[in-house]
């Protein structure tokens, strides 16, 4: 029977899923389950992905978007995208206990966004407006220290800004790209400004574009696993998308449109940083079902990226 379908390459990206930010994220969620009990508070999505939030609610986690919506006495998580100075210093308020799952790489872009305010320069932030990790980091410094550009047609819109000291960061999720762009138009419009040595788009960003971009050039079609709302895999289709190949965003095996597959013959599979790897297989599975799958991984880079958990929670 299987040799009456058709044979489908599928060009597997790697690095492809978690991140080492994802991981510990995760991670400090099961152990507060274990060290506290069941139920355990965890402000906005800890992940954005709908197939980790599910389990993890399986196991005892409450998510919730706001910190009245934690009773008392239950200890709350914050989640990998970062929060603003207010949200601990209202739990601290409240007498919570609660525990920081913030990637340790956008913590980083909190203590810059704090030493350049000290330094007396107003930051250029590049970013997504309304993004969690963009409005966790305007919430380390008092409002007005901070200006979002998204585009390069922002940064022709912003005032005349002389006579203020500068200085740029980045949202660390972006396209590589798109970034460059607009570093480099703040660059030419404001010559004097400061920021990091390249951008602050993480090491796992970075990594998985450059691997959609090797699978890209000998693929038909792309398929993303990750939520609509991830930065980083919403990226990822872009990616595909501007080297000329058509991408689908699924998040489950059940999302994929065969029709528009059409007749491909050679197809690109990656993940974004929060889809577990769990889901790479189901949708290879779903794919046998109706293809002589003949799978090649592409590697592009090796990430042995891990990162320390909270003090409360290592063993």
């Amino acid at each position: 029977m299987s040799d009456t379908k058709p044979t489908l390459t599928l060009m597997i990206a790697a690095p492809r899923g978690f991140c080492a930010g994802v991981d510990r994220a995760i991670v400090i969620v099961e152990k507060s389950i274990e060290k506290y009990g069941a139920p355990v508070y965890v402000r906005h999505e800890i992940v954005h992905n709908k197939y980790v939030v599910e389990s993890l609610k399986a196991k005892g986690a409450v998510f919730v978007e706001e910190l009245d919506e934690v009773p008392d006495g239950v200890p709350v998580i914050f989640s990998a995208h970062g929060v603003p100075k207010i949200v601990p210093a209202t739990a601290d308020a409240r007498g919570l206990e609660w525990l920081d799952a913030t990637c340790p790489l956008v913590s980083k872009v909190h203590r810059q966004v704090e030493r350049l305010v000290d330094q007396g320069k107003h930051i250029l932030f590049i970013g997504h407006a309304g993004h969690p990790e963009v409005i966790g980091t305007f919430g380390q410094v008092p409002d007005g220290n901070m200006t979002l550009v998204e585009t390069v047609e922002d940064v022709a819109k912003l005032p005349d800004l002389d006579g203020t000291t500068l200085g740029f960061l980045t949202q660390t999720t972006l396209s590589v790209d798109d970034t460059a762009a607009v570093i480099g138009a703040l660059k030419a419009r404001f010559p004097d400004i400061t920021g990091p040595r390249g951008d602050d788009i993480c090491y796992a960003t970075s990594n998985r574009q450059d691997a959609v971009k090797a699978i890209c050039q000998s693929v038909e079609r792309l398929i993303v696993i990750g939520a609509p709302n991830s930065s980083n895999s919403l990226r990822l289709a872009e990616v595909g998308e501007r080297m000329g190949v058509p991408a689908q965003l699924v998040q489950r095996a059940r999302e994929i449109d065969f029709d528009w597959l059409g007749d491909a013959t050679r197809v690109g599979l990656t993940a974004g940083a929060s889809a577990p790897e769990i889901l790479v297989r189901e949708i290879v599975t779903a794919l046998r079902e109706r293809f002589n799958v003949v799978e090649e991984e592409v590697t592009t880079a090796t990430e042995n990226m891990v990162f320390k958990l909270p003090r409360e929670l290592a063993d």
